[in-house]
């Protein structure tokens, strides 16, 4: 007896949720007007690879002024350490070549200066009287995650890869709760198939927000997000000359190195693009008295 009316009453307790008894309707429906609707715009494999490859080839060299805010650490490796904002000038052209010089606010000292090739990356750092020299192709060998913060590890956020057109290249949709995407795939040939690098677009203005680059056996080098895109409004901005696809430049770009063990925000305030840029730019000399740190040879360590 009381297993039947225990039964009974648990099938009128569903009943009255289901008809939204004793109370309001579970279920709400909220109407959003047709101002508030995300815009969706429609594209193909080709033209967004033309969209893309007309900005990469657009761009040929940078000189900007950037408020940057390194992190280094991760929850992952237990250390997370916070940097102050520094004043960074940065200037890069194709196909290598790189420099930023970052200091501190107010009183424009000199933190550190930084600059690499096609070969060998520079760091000299003032405050340690450091001048540090590696290979370009050396990865991470510092267990202090900022150390391994790299002049060329900018390069790809700035001067974006061309995609051949040998290059697989697959195509797909990505949605979320908030925005949706399409997303080109670049593949690495050879022996067997890799992600060389995936190229992702905002469908609201199907304007690039995300260039994710992948090593061998598809290591996640690099994921670097770019927005705040604004239009280049004066000639001061292209002395060289805008090249078509070029109307626009994102002033935030976030950098982040997952094996690397850092990320980089940074914030444009100054831009010039397609400058001429004399080669004496990106020297960078051991400062007299410095002591020199040759870092990664043979051992993988760095050594005076």
């Amino acid at each position: 007896m009381d297993k039947r009316v225990l039964r009974w009453t648990a099938w009128a307790t569903l009943a009255a949720f289901s008809c939204g008894c004793g109370g309001g309707a579970i279920k709400r429906t909220t109407k959003v007007s047709p101002q508030a609707k995300p815009v969706v715009k429609e594209a193909t494999r080709e033209e967004l690879l033309e969209k893309y490859n007309q900005f990469a080839e657009g761009v040929k060299s940078v000189n900007a002024t950037v408020e940057l805010k390194p992190t280094a650490g991760s929850k992952y490796s237990g250390v997370i350490e916070e940097y102050h904002e520094v004043k960074a000038f940065l200037l890069a052209e194709r196909p290598v070549d790189i420099r930023m010089i970052g200091q501190a606010p107010l009183i424009g000292k000199t933190i550190f200066d930084m600059t690499s090739d096609a070969e060998t990356f520079r760091v000299w750092i003032p405050s340690k009287n450091k001048f540090l020299v590696g290979p370009v192709a050396l990865e991470r060998t510092s267990e202090k995650p900022i150390e391994n913060l790299r002049p060329q590890h900018l390069l790809d956020a700035l001067l974006w890869p061309q995609v051949r057109k040998e290059e697989s290249v697959l195509f797909e949709e990505f949605n979320d709760e908030t925005s949706r995407y399409y997303i080109l795939t670049v593949l690495r040939g050879g022996y067997r198939t890799e992600i060389l690098r995936k190229i992702w677009f905002d469908r609201s203005e199907l304007r690039v927000s995300r260039l994710q680059t992948y090593g061998p056996r598809g290591v996640l080098l690099s994921d670097v997000r770019v927005s705040d895109w604004q239009p280049l409004v004066s000639d001061q901005e292209h002395p060289g000359g805008a090249a078509a696809g070029v109307e626009a430049f994102p002033r935030a770009i976030r950098i982040e190195r997952p094996h690397d063990d850092y990320q980089l925000d940074l914030q444009i305030t100054k831009l010039n693009l397609n400058e001429d840029l004399p080669q004496e730019r990106f020297k960078l000399e051991q400062p007299a008295g410095s002591e020199v740190v040759h870092v990664g040879e043979k051992s993988g360590e760095a050594r005076p």
